[in-house]
């Protein structure tokens, strides 16, 4: 098992209130398993992958890693495992540095000596990485990060994020910030890289359609909790309709993001809701 989640609770306080984000979640990750993780706002799915990146702590509950207790590990003990990529593109890149600096550092999981690894035989390693992209990349090596769009921006640090062949990676909403040509292209790189080297994925997306279309198993978080968790099979019999249905049936009725793309699909509306998790 990659990821084993055991009854992990976190809180936090706002004000004088004490908000429940994660409350008792349990949750299995096998190797090479690509989930989807959705939710409405509040639900705890950013919580649940901090807590696991280790940006934060657990009040309560055990987070392990390749059977590894890592509950108190900071991040970076944890980032030999793990790859993370942001919703916006440029948390994933160092600004000041060229496309191949933040290669290279991602290559070398953030060691020094950048100008090391950047010798001839290695800049023409990191080239034959970025034509896979397909995106033009290999031939701007040279140039910084912030002369690229954000859809290549990205595409760069997926390829960042899976290079060293973690054995998990947390997408958390990376495609939200990209107008839809883009958000496709580097949704259809995504699932390329991960299934290539077959890393178990954990990927927060607002869009239903991806839900559905991508992955192996779909999550549905509400209040802190797992309440449905389920198959592909399962989750491309519902659609988009009812999965929204199934939000319903937990009362989550607000979230415009949700609900809007119920418009677009055939799937019946009413379906008998699936065993919870």
């Amino acid at each position: 098992m990659i990821l084993d989640l055991s009854g992990v609770r976190k809180s936090y306080a706002v004000g004088s209130e004490k908000v429940v984000a994660l409350a008792g979640v349990d949750l299995a990750v096998g190797e090479g398993e690509f989930i989807t993780v959705i939710g409405s706002n509040g639900a705890g799915k950013t919580s649940l992958l901090n807590v696991i990146a280790g940006s934060v702590l657990p009040d309560e509950g055990r987070v392990s890693l390749r059977e590894r207790d890592v509950t108190s590990w900071s991040t970076h003990r944890r980032a030999r495992w793990i790859g993370r990529v942001f919703q916006d593109p440029r948390q994933g890149t160092a600004a000041r540095l060229t496309v191949a600096e933040n290669l290279a550092l991602a290559r070398r999981k953030g060691g020094k000596g950048i100008q090391f690894a950047l010798t001839r035989s290695r800049r023409a390693k990191l080239r034959d990485e970025l034509v896979r992209l397909g995106v033009g990349l290999e031939d701007r090596l040279g140039e910084s990060v912030t002369s690229l769009s954000g859809g290549e921006r990205q595409a760069l640090t997926v390829l960042m994020a899976t290079m060293t062949r973690p054995a998990l990676l947390l997408l958390d909403e990376h495609t939200a910030a990209l107008d839809p040509v883009n958000a496709d292209q580097v949704l259809g790189l995504t699932e390329s890289l991960v299934r290539e080297s077959r890393i178990a994925t954990l990927m927060v997306t607002h869009r239903m359609d991806q839900a559905v279309a991508v992955g192996d198993r779909l999550i549905m978080l509400h209040k802190g909790r797992v309440q449905f968790d389920l198959p592909a099979a399962e989750k491309r019999t519902l659609g988009v309709g009812g999965l929204v249905s199934l939000f319903r049936c937990v009362g989550c009725v607000e979230d415009e993001l949700l609900l809007a793309p119920v418009a677009q699909n055939t799937a019946p509306s009413a379906p008998t809701p699936p065993r919870a998790s």
